[in-house]
């Protein structure tokens, strides 16, 4: 007899994205081997006291990181191949339910 698979999804899910991500993912390991916090420091020059907050400094340069790796060239590909990817948004510091900037 042939089975057919439904959707149905659920009004909530409770679940950790770290656990539906292996160890030994690429963009885990890079995160772990590299320490991206000195791009603090490096930019702070660059920004000033007022105005609107502006993206993370490591979570922007992560996001240019991946585009250079899979060689995205356009910024709404790159957004969509980030937001799409649960290695990325993990890798990038965003849950499921945010959106990227």
């Amino acid at each position: 007899m042939q089975g057919r698979k439904e959707l149905t999804p659920k009004m909530l899910y409770q679940f950790h994205l770290q656990d539906l991500i292996p160890e030994h993912n690429y963009y885990r390991l890079l995160d772990k081997a590299i320490d991206f916090h000195f791009l603090y420091k490096a930019t702070a020059q660059y920004y000033g006291e007022e105005g609107q907050e502006s993206i993370d400094p490591v979570v922007f340069f992560k996001i240019l990181l991946v585009g250079y790796l899979n060689n995205l060239n356009s910024d709404r590909q790159l957004i969509a191949y980030c937001s799409d990817s649960l290695s990325i948004r993990l890798f990038l510091g965003y849950d499921i339910h945010e959106s990227l900037p």
